[in-house]
């Protein structure tokens, strides 16, 4: 490290991956920016420098100042390792500037703090950062301990779920070979227990989002799905309006009764028989919706799973991130399973609405093919995720 090296580094003043300080008399202000660094993108930290005029001014270094460094980098949780270089200023004797590099933040980390607190960096300002993207990292680093569904469903008893979806789920699953038939006979707590939704304490949050009933949905309001058919291709005027909420089978019927509704039906003879087909196909739409309604983020009370239907095109939209390590450019392309919600995603894989291995997205594209329709596109705006099918035939 070299005094040239660091005027290559001011060049372009303050930034979201550099905090100048004209010395460690503001360490304790540096040191929040540090914290935002490593919940961010990373960045240099660097003493010695007038922040306005860029001059590079150096200060003296004693064995004190190195302590004082060392102290504060220990308030950083969790630990961090950082080098930091202490670079003579040729034309300056004594005095030196000090830097550190930090590293930035990666998904499945968990969020740092400096004296207790969090702190992110947007463009060249250092703040504290929001407690839901606080909470947000904490569930990534360690899901199953934060995670929404395994928490206790405080104030849902066995007799707030629908038996009749409970019985639909068992049915599916021994049809499909997925469960036994001495299942058939197990009482409704032997059930969920080997579901894994109810413990000693009581239900989980899963089977409220799998089995509730109607009446008791005003507990989580984000069980619920949106559907409009909109004129044209913009938001602009609405043809239907519809909004359901209830547990996971009302949903995903009511969407799949909305395609029906919306979308055109298309048929042909095969053999003596008349076989029709959904514009889009359907068990792509249906794969979607699943996944839609399987892996979304629960813990946004305000988020919902919505379908948009236009003249060009039809949308599917739910809360949540992509798995770490997939992007909408690489989704499509073969992955292991990463569910969001495992419970909810394992109940729906033995009553056979779901798959492992991660195959969803090879069938729907497989289903598109196979049909002539344009496979689906992927987008991530914010907190929300987006699957995109094109209406064949628009314009």
């Amino acid at each position: 490290m070299t005094i040239e090296y660091i005027k290559q580094i001011i060049k372009g003043d303050e930034t979201r991956t550099v905090e100048l300080k004209k010395s460690t008399g503001e360490l304790k202000d540096a040191m929040r920016s540090a914290c935002a660094f490593l919940n961010t993108d990373g960045g240099w930290l660097i003493f010695g420098i007038a922040p306005t005029s860029l001059n590079i001014v150096g200060q003296q270094v004693t064995d004190n100042t190195r302590r004082e460094i060392a102290h504060e980098l220990a308030k950083i949780e969790p630990a961090v390792d950082v080098k930091v270089e202490y670079i003579d200023m040729p034309d300056k004797e004594g005095f030196q500037v000090i830097a550190l590099r930090f590293d930035s933040w990666e998904r499945g980390m968990p969020p740092y703090t400096y004296d207790y607190r969090p702190y992110y960096r947007v463009e060249s300002t250092t703040k504290l950062m929001p407690r839901d993207m606080f909470e947000q990292r904490l569930r990534e680093n360690k899901p199953d301990f934060y995670a929404w569904e395994d928490q206790m469903a405080d104030g849902v008893s066995i007799d707030d779920l629908d038996k009749k979806s409970i019985t639909r789920a068992i049915r599916s699953g021994v049809r499909g070979g997925r469960l036994p038939e001495t299942v058939l006979d197990e009482d409704v707590t032997e059930v969920l227990t080997n579901f894994k939704l109810l413990k000693d304490k009581g239900l989980n949050r899963a089977a409220v989002a799998l089995f509730i009933k109607d009446n008791t949905t005003h507990y989580y309001p984000q069980l619920c799905l949106r559907m409009a058919r909109f004129k044209g291709t913009g938001k602009n005027e609405f043809g239907d309006s519809q909004m359901t909420i209830g547990n996971f089978f009302k949903l995903f019927d009511a969407g799949m009764a909305f395609f029906f509704k919306h979308l055109n039906l298309s048929g042909k003879i095969v053999g003596s028989l008349r076989e029709e087909e959904l514009e889009i196909p359907h068990v792509a739409l249906r794969e979607a919706l699943i996944n839609a309604l399987c892996h979304r983020q629960h813990e946004q009370l305000g988020g919902s799973v919505g379908i948009a239907i236009y003249d060009d095109r039809v949308e599917i939209e739910n809360p949540g991130i992509f798995p770490k390590g997939i992007t909408p450019e690489t989704i499509k392309i073969k992955h292991l399973s990463s569910p969001y919600n495992p419970i909810i995603a394992n109940v729906l894989y033995l009553s056979t609405y779901l798959e492992r291995w991660g195959s969803g997205i090879k069938r729907i594209v497989e289903a598109c093919k196979e049909q002539n329709v344009e496979e689906p596109s992927y987008e991530q705006y914010g907190d929300f995720i987006t699957i995109t099918f094109k209406r064949p035939g628009y314009g």
